[in-house]
């Protein structure tokens, strides 16, 4: 189609505007793309285009472009698909646009009635519309030219396969087994599915058959969305694909949300949730960076914090000795201690929840030779585990089969425990400092005093590089999916890394990292969000997608250790400080907005 909407003098068929005169047919009152005649404005001092002498109130000044007739027929079949059809009828006639070949329209009610023979027939027509010179291919999904022929074979199939499916629904079996094997078989397409089609001859009642078929069975259901599968074989000049103005408003809405820097709730697909009238905006007061509450119960140090993998409690270890259990009010988000574990004789350097939060392992800093094992549940320490008085235990994860654990440190530990803390492997002179243990339960990610990150095989006892930096990985964490690491790194900040293709994808600004052990995470919905604890004594928020932090959080008064985002609950983080305090971080409260924007000494807005 050209782009002024304007044939060739000939109908080619493919076309979707066509006026009057140029599709052969006679009118009065005739159209020539969209713009009427001067019989139809009222204008007495006509012209042989059909344009008016003098712009009537009622005229179009220009042809319409290929983006407008396309926006007209997105439209009409919007209104279509409501019932609008006399509306329809009038903008089609006005635009001298047509919403579909008329080929296709006979096609779709003939595929609607059931009228399969008729229905077969019109592929003939339909056939040499698909490529013709002006036809509009925009995916390649539709067929090329050297594919025709077997596109037109499965569009064949589906329909006989409907035909064959109501008929024996219909308890008509002779004629559903005439087509299986005079129609279905010869085509030679697709033997398997015959073979699963004659199958279904055997099912004694029409139930049996929509279940076994999932299929909903004779009616506008099962016809409609055999429409929308033969559509697929169309160029979008000869008939629009299914929905098209819905999934064109649904990718726009999709796509704001996707730029928006603070969208941090779950996805509705659905339009009906959205207005389409304005942007999709999230304000920052949404967003988990005002602090709700100063948890002070340490007395020392707070050196780590971990929320629970269901969200509902937060563990939090210090070099007090203790390790506390908050619990997390699920409505109101406020923490309150839930028990305190005590006896960790060096502090509390690192935690780490079993899959089933049944458990809690509790490691020491470098000095450390000993891990705790609590059963969070009842407070008891189920297992306090030590090798030798010359391990550096200061690093566990825990196999996803929740009854095996990982465990080492720098002085060349590296061991595979049970939850009774007996030995099951041992890889030896690896210079541990962060652990985790990937989702196929064989792989073990372990950063080393080589400043990389390799994986260990316990299994087959191999083991391979991953990744490498140039200066020395103080901590890492991974996404949930396994394909993502964060990785805090001396002097350097925070790296993002892919660990399926091992290259390094982005590194953020902003934090302060020097030789201390600091703990950065994944967060939000979709984990979309980056947050790290940094020595200027800030909490530094990044959009996983950006360089540049999107909100940085202050309050605390020393070097931030760790940060934890709530897996359950998008809008709730924890962060750890050198200062002796966990504070807890949520959305702005439900303020004045003059008194909300006083709040901002807490959040400072870096997206301007």
């Amino acid at each position: 189609m050209q782009a002024n909407g304007a044939g060739q003098g000939q109908e080619t068929g493919d076309l979707s505007c066509l006026n009057s005169a140029q599709n052969g047919e006679s009118s009065s009152a005739g159209h020539s793309n969209g713009l009427l005649s001067s019989t139809d404005n009222g204008n007495s001092g006509g012209t042989s285009n059909g344009a008016s002498t003098g712009p009537g109130p009622g005229s179009m000044k220009k042809r319409l472009t290929q983006a407008e007739e396309d926006v007209i027929r997105l439209i009409g079949q919007h209104l279509h698909g409501l019932g609008l059809n006399q509306t329809v009828d009038l903008l089609m006639q006005e635009s001298g646009c047509r919403l579909e070949h008329p080929s296709a329209s006979k096609f779709r009610n003939h595929v609607m009635e059931g009228e399969w023979d008729k229905a077969e027939n019109d592929l003939n027509e339909l056939r040499a519309l698909m490529h013709s010179p002006n036809a509009i291919v925009v995916s390649s999904l539709w067929p090329k030219p050297e594919t025709n022929c077997v596109d037109r074979e499965r569009m064949k199939f589906l329909l006989l396969q409907q035909k064959y499916l109501e008929y024996l629904e219909d308890g008509k079996v002779l004629e559903a087994l005439q087509v299986l094997r005079g129609e279905l078989t010869p085509l030679k397409y697709n033997t398997d599915r015959i073979h699963v089609l004659s199958g279904y001859l055997m099912c004694s009642h029409a139930e049996d058959l929509r279940a076994k078929a999932e299929w909903e069975g004779k009616g506008t259901a099962s016809r409609s969305r055999l429409l929308d599968k033969l559509q697929t074989y169309l160029p979008p000049s000869v008939m629009l694909p299914p929905r098209r103005l819905q999934t064109l408003l649904r990718q726009a809405v999709e796509l704001q949300r996707d730029r928006c820097l603070y969208h941090n709730t779950k996805l509705d697909n659905s339009l009906d949730s959205v207005s389409l009238l304005l942007d999709h905006v999230c304000s920052r007061k949404q967003f988990p960076c005002y602090t709700q509450q100063i948890l002070t119960e340490h007395c020392n140090e707070v050196w780590f914090c971990k929320f629970s993998n269901d969200g509902t409690k937060l563990a939090t270890g210090s070099k007090d000795t203790t390790v506390i259990i908050w619990q997390v009010d699920p409505e109101s988000h406020q923490l309150k201690i839930l028990r305190t574990l005590e006896g960790h004789a060096y502090g509390v350097s690192y935690l780490a929840w079993s899959p089933d939060d049944t458990y809690l392992i509790a490691c020491g800093p470098d000095d450390c030779s000993e891990l705790w094992l609590w059963n969070v549940q009842t407070g008891e320490l189920r297992t306090k585990m030590s090798q030798s008085h010359e391990d550096s235990l200061t690093s566990v994860a825990w196999n996803p089969d929740g009854k095996r654990f990982v465990t080492g440190g720098q002085r060349g530990q590296f061991y595979q425990c049970d939850l009774d803390g007996n030995l099951l492997d041992s890889w030896e002179g690896v210079r541990v400092q962060c652990l985790w243990c990937l989702g196929d339960g064989r792989t073990v990610l372990a950063s080393d005093t080589h400043q990389r990150i390799r994986g260990y095989n316990f299994e087959d006892l191999t083991d391979r590089n991953i990744v490498q930096e140039d200066h020395p990985i103080m901590s890492f964490t991974v996404s949930k999916n396994g394909r993502l690491a964060l990785l805090n790194v001396a002097t350097q900040g925070v790296h993002l890394w892919d660990l399926q293709d091992r290259v390094l994808v982005r590194k953020y600004q902003g934090v302060t990292q020097g030789f201390y052990t600091i703990h950065s995470c994944f967060g939000g919905h979709n984990e979309d969000f980056i947050a790290s604890g940094s020595e200027d004594h800030k909490v530094y928020i990044w959009h996983r997608r950006g360089e540049l932090p999107i909100a940085e959080l202050t309050g605390h008064t020393r070097t931030v250790n760790c940060v934890s985002w709530n897996p359950a609950i998008p809008g709730l983080m924890a962060s750890a400080s050198d200062d002796g305090t966990v504070r807890i971080w949520g959305p702005a409260p439900f303020l004045e907005s003059q008194e909300a924007d006083g709040l901002n000494e807490n959040c400072s807005n870096m997206d301007s």
